[in-house]
């Protein structure tokens, strides 16, 4: 195998689409607290463009377009949150399903609180257990020496689903076979629990 032909250095911005900037500008920063490094008018008065810093060198962008469609939850963004009984979190292909925030193991339940305590509807903390796939449930009520990470998910004003996601451990580095378009494993088998 040769070697790869890009050196990539990690998330450098995720832009997504919002309604209205100023709503979105005071939930990052004043909700979550992120530093606004940058916003402008685009070219031609159709738009505007903002990034947030996300830590790491790493930013949040968001675009705000004039003519831009509505939202569709279900379809271009997740419908529901993780673990919230409401529903799935299905979009569709080509979408962008959730943003995941690394955040310190230590601080993760307080992070839930203080945002709980701003209005936020935050799921319950998930604590995600690396498994092999059907031989345990893949999350815990509380962590155990086989949780990989914990995390909790809520939604920014515009139904973005964001999660704040602690690494407890390095996990397993195994991976169940992929399946091809119409849901089936290359050895013929479906996902586990499908029939």
């Amino acid at each position: 195998m040769s070697a790869p032909a890009f050196e990539l250095g990690g998330l450098h911005h995720l832009a997504l689409v919002c309604k209205d900037m100023e709503k979105t500008v005071d939930f990052y920063t004043n909700t979550l607290g992120m530093k606004l490094n940058k916003g402008f008018d685009l070219d031609g008065g159709y738009g505007q463009h903002f990034f947030f810093d996300m830590g790491g060198g790493q930013e949040l962008a968001f675009f705000w377009f004039r003519d831009a469609g509505e939202a569709q939850p279900g379809i271009a963004s997740a419908a529901n949150l993780v673990a919230s009984g409401k529903g799935t979190i299905t979009s569709a292909h080509g979408s962008m399903n959730h943003v995941a925030f690394s955040v310190s193991p230590d601080k993760i339940d307080g992070y839930r609180e203080e945002l709980v305590a701003r209005g936020v509807d935050c799921s319950e903390v998930v604590n995600h257990d690396d498994v092999v796939t059907g031989e345990a449930s893949r999350t815990s009520n509380v962590p155990t020496d086989k949780t990989w990470l914990r995390s909790f998910y809520f939604f920014d004003p515009d139904g973005v689903m964001l999660e704040f996601c602690a690494t407890l451990s390095a996990g397993v580095p195994i991976a169940d076979l992929p399946v091809n378009a119409d849901g089936v494993k290359a050895n013929g088998e479906l996902i586990t629990g499908a029939g």
